[in-house]
């Protein structure tokens, strides 16, 4: 892995060593994600399946003082993961991007505080596994519209189709009316490029 503490939201693929009976690889090494200016302690996985193509979670985070970074990577299916930037007094407020993750092409997507975090699956029975970096904490929960035009995301979906989408997703609030208690550190979000 190379050093890209350039942009907060980093997406990793880590080496696959393959033969006859199929492939390993390395999915998180503390030193490792050191390198990369990957410092955190996660201290909880989590694991979910959504069954039909097209469901959408998100987008999704907890503010401080029980505020997250995650790490997440597809191990079944496919899904089109993305990370908008909401901390306070950033240039790239409202900003986001996104990336392909999916069981065959192994990569993960890491995703800081201040970010909110969202995912579509592409495939029936999309399984995603991710880490975190706090426990989950109800009173700290919070999230922003998916379809915000504010925000602007472009999701794989062909015209006319509707997401699956959990009661609570469906009326979450729109990024202008999202008071920000997440603090920029300088760095701004920037385009992704893939670290091996």
């Amino acid at each position: 892995m190379t050093n890209n503490i350039l942009n907060p939201v980093q997406l990793i693929a880590s080496k696959r060593f393959g033969d006859a009976r199929g492939w390993f690889t390395e999915v998180y090494s503390e030193p490792r994600f050191a390198e990369l200016g990957i410092e955190c302690r996660f201290v909880q996985d989590n694991h979910s399946l959504s069954v039909p193509r097209f469901t959408l979670r998100g987008l999704h985070f907890q503010t401080p003082p029980r505020s997250q970074d995650k790490l997440v990577r597809c191990v079944r299916g496919s899904i089109y993961d993305v990370a908008v930037d909401v901390r306070a007094s950033s240039p790239t407020y409202g900003q986001w991007v996104g990336a392909e993750l999916s069981a065959e092409n192994g990569r993960q997507l890491f995703v800081p505080v201040g970010f909110a975090h969202g995912f579509l699956t592409l495939e029936d029975n999309s399984e995603v596994s991710y880490k975190v970096s706090d426990l989950y904490a109800p009173d700290c929960d919070g999230g922003i519209r998916w379809d915000d035009p504010a925000i602007g995301i472009d999701w794989p979906m062909p015209p006319g189709v509707s997401p699956e989408l959990s009661a609570k997703d469906a009326i979450l609030p729109l990024l202008a009316q999202f008071h920000s208690t997440f603090i920029y550190d300088g760095v701004p979000l920037a385009p992704l490029s893939t670290l091996d």
